[in-house]
């Protein structure tokens, strides 16, 4: 078995006395492990970093072997993420949230995303939007999409301003104020057509709606709780910003 594809390294871990099994997120072979012999050289060690972007060639006899990677770098990202607080806990919190799905299974949206992502997460503003964007993006890949473009209760496109938590559908100021103590407020920001710009209370609103369904659908179906590393990079964000 071999195949050839692209890869972001999302994370490494030791094998042996020179090797590493490197995580990586692909684009035709999603979330994927290999085996790199020496991966622990001083040679290899600095391409061997998350955040990397490399060509991989993907080695097995049997296609649910581990398998080895063979790697060539293409685009060194690790030094310049290592910067900023809110780089190192952002790249964390995208490879947390990478690891709910299945092993091997392609998401080619979410790889260029995560790309997008990588490029601008030492730019606290930019971080910010994306990564919860990203978020959105990985709850619609795990079946659990919220549906915020049109009010539930009228359909009307307009004047959104909650999310019912209950059905992940965007609720209009008209439709929702009687029950405006059960709603989760819905960030301006995230609607596209307004070109809305964020501030520090709606992003902290955004991560607290992305945060609720994904606790109600992902983390305590599943026994689980949220990475730490996201709330780290929340802080790390308001640190930024305040």
């Amino acid at each position: 078995m071999e195949w050839r594809d692209e890869g972001i390294i999302i994370g490494v871990r030791r094998h042996g006395e020179t090797s590493a099994i490197v995580e990586v997120m692909t684009r035709a072979h999603g979330r994927h492990l290999g085996l790199v012999r020496g991966g622990r050289s001083r040679k290899m060690q600095p391409m061997l970093q998350p955040g990397n972007r490399l060509d991989l060639i993907w080695r097995a006899r049997l296609d649910e072997h581990l398998g080895t990677f063979q790697a060539e770098p293409i685009e060194l990202n690790a030094a310049r993420l290592f910067d900023t607080a809110t780089a190192v806990y952002g790249l964390q919190t995208v490879a947390a949230h990478l690891r709910l799905l299945p092993e091997r299974d392609p998401h080619p949206a979410l790889f260029e995303t995560l790309a997008l992502v990588l490029s601008h997460l030492e730019d606290s503003r930019a971080a910010g939007e994306l990564v919860v964007r990203f978020e959105l993006m990985l709850l619609d890949e795990l079946g659990f999409g919220l549906d915020l473009s049109c009010c539930a209760a009228t359909g009307s496109r307009d004047g959104l301003v909650y999310v019912s938590p209950k059905s992940g559908r965007a609720v209009s100021a008209e439709a929702g104020r009687p029950w405006h103590d059960q709603m989760l407020p819905l960030p301006a920001f995230l609607d596209r057509r307004h070109g809305v710009s964020a501030d520090l209370a709606a992003y902290e609103q955004a991560y607290r709606l992305t945060g609720y369904f994904f606790g109600r659908h992902v983390y305590e179906p599943r026994g689980m709780a949220p990475p730490e590393a996201r709330a780290g990079f929340v802080a790390a964000l308001r640190r930024a910003m305040s």
